[in-house]
């Protein structure tokens, strides 16, 4: 009995590309809805960009822009000459180290522990606990921590006296090896919470299942978060670390300003409140333009940084 077996070739049939204007068409919903957004980041994001003309100017409000006197980078030059530039170039990257460090690391770990719990009730108890001080303005959390560590009443010395521990209550807020120590804590405290809610949210969506398999396997609390529960929200935590990388020396001035007085300067003075003390304080709005542009150039290169490094070893990127 002869048998014959035809073989048929399977063609691959490669779907055509849709063009902008017919994805457009399907999803203008969509890109109707998304146009507020766009304007916003256009009026507030990319127009205020044209100001970094001034950064090359030596700019006299009441001029008009044809009128300004161009200097080239005269203001880098004695921006990049003034010692005092990397006295709070230093400070900017301990604080901002240390921010990363404290106040990356802290809520990862505080999601965790939260999701461990069992208790719904106290589980959520403790989040909107943890949430408030975030809608806390950063005037009363600077009246707080420095009431909190005064020599006068302070609870802290207080403890710290009556535990016997100091002889005679501490000056924190006198002491500038201690000013970015404050600075870290209170912002570990105001923001902890709020900045776990990612974490949480990312933890949500891991397989309950991989749970369950585990604890018939035998694996305990700690190897199910260990082979689990952080491999499951490795992407998150990749994308969130690269973002506060890019922001490494973009910290803001409000918590210095506040927390800082003249005893600790040499500790408290970061780079936006040189550009506000330096800057418009004295009226060089150029020489303070120039300090933003280098503020906004190294976060922009420490962004990419990250952003290369990761996505080559990770498979990660925000780009």
């Amino acid at each position: 009995m002869k048998i014959s077996v035809e073989s048929q070739q399977s063609k691959v049939v490669i779907p055509k590309k849709k063009n902008f204007w017919e994805t457009m068409k399907k999803q203008k919903i969509l890109y109707l809805m998304s146009i507020p957004v766009v304007i916003y980041v256009l009026i507030f994001n990319y127009l205020p960009v044209w100001g970094w003309t001034m950064a090359f100017q030596d700019f006299r409000p009441g001029r008009s822009f044809y009128e300004q006197e161009w200097v080239g980078f005269a203001h880098f030059i004695e921006l990049f000459n003034d010692p005092h530039f990397y006295l709070v170039l230093r400070n900017t990257i301990a604080m901002s180290v240390l921010l990363l460090v404290a106040g990356f690391t802290i809520p990862i770990v505080f999601a965790v522990l939260l999701n461990e719990l069992k208790d719904s009730i106290f589980k959520r108890s403790v989040q909107t606990i943890s949430y408030l001080p975030h809608f806390v303005s950063w005037v009363v959390v600077a009246g707080i921590v420095t009431k909190m560590l005064s020599t006068d009443g302070g609870i802290i010395n207080d403890l710290l006296v009556g535990l016997n521990i100091v002889d005679n209550p501490i000056q924190f807020m006198a002491k500038g090896e201690w000013f970015w120590y404050i600075v870290t804590a209170s912002d570990v405290w105001k923001q902890m919470g709020w900045n776990s809610i990612i974490f949480l949210a990312a933890m949500a969506g891991v397989d309950p299942q991989l749970y369950e398999a585990a604890k018939v396997d035998g694996a305990g609390r700690f190897r199910r978060i260990w082979h689990i529960t952080l491999p499951g929200i490795r992407p998150t935590i990749l994308v969130i670390l690269i973002l506060s990388i890019g922001n490494l020396i973009s910290i803001g001035f409000e918590r210095q300003l506040l927390l800082g007085n003249s005893l600790v300067r040499e500790y408290s003075e970061v780079l936006e409140l040189y550009a506000l003390n330096y800057g418009i304080g004295m009226g060089r709005y150029s020489y303070g333009t120039a300090i933003s542009i280098f503020n906004a150039m190294v976060s922009i290169v420490l962004l990419l940084i990250a952003n290369g490094v990761f996505k080559r070893y990770s498979n990660t990127s925000v780009m």
